[in-house]
């Protein structure tokens, strides 16, 4: 049985939750507050779902997930998940985040900020250009038309291979961004932030986007 640990459980990851029990997966939610105050969360979630500290909801998935505040993936413990992968669903919001001069000067990623912090996990870009409330109201069978896409972007395509497996049993397809770098193209103002796209629409989103400097 497949765990999923979340680090962060906020509008994402809790929807990211309800996806996994949905999947059939486990769940072990974390935040910075404590577990205790995800207590209402699990109630809802059921026998599959626990809370924990983030450093034990690393050392318990097999999957994780990092949906935190971009400024605090300091905080996100590293040794418990070398060697996992992890998905990285943060987006830059310097009014929320303070400035980063590597992302302002456009040098790098959220995904490799992360994968910097992580050099023994396998950090793949997914779910940061869907709103949150979509995750279970977009989600359909394999096969269903018009099936919602998603992108991944990531450096290690057997960790590639197992999110796109993830999220096609959430109920979405996906299109590979290529790796963690050039996931710049589906950040904030880009054209597949946001909408509602098939494969071949978000292929042509990706194909349009623009660096921040040249827009």
């Amino acid at each position: 049985m497949t765990t999923l640990g979340l680090i962060g459980s906020g509008h994402i990851g809790s929807q990211l939750a309800r996806l996994a029990v949905g999947a059939g997966l486990d769940v072990v939610l974390s935040n910075s507050r404590g577990p205790e105050t995800l207590s209402d969360l699990v109630a809802e979630l059921g026998p599959r779902a626990r809370a924990a500290t983030p450093a034990e909801a690393a050392r318990a998935a097999d999957i994780a997930v990092v949906s935190i505040p971009l400024k605090n993936i300091g905080d996100v413990p590293a040794e418990e998940l070398s060697g996992k992968t992890v998905i990285d669903t943060n987006n830059y919001y310097p009014q929320r985040d303070g400035i980063i001069p590597e992302l302002e000067a456009e040098e790098t990623t959220t995904a490799e900020l992360l994968q910097s912090r992580l050099p023994d996990s396998h950090v793949v870009k997914a779910f940061n250009h869907i709103y949150s409330r979509e995750l279970t109201s977009h989600a359909l069978p394999a096969g269903s038309p018009d099936r919602r896409a998603l992108v991944i972007a990531g450096d290690d395509e057997a960790a590639k291979a197992e999110v796109a497996a993830l999220i096609d049993s959430f109920g979405f397809d996906t299109v590979d961004a290529g790796p963690l770098a050039e996931g710049w193209r589906i950040q904030r103002d880009t054209p597949g932030y946001g909408p509602r796209l098939d494969k071949q629409g978000l292929v042509s989103a990706l194909a349009g986007a623009k660096r921040y400097r040249d827009a």
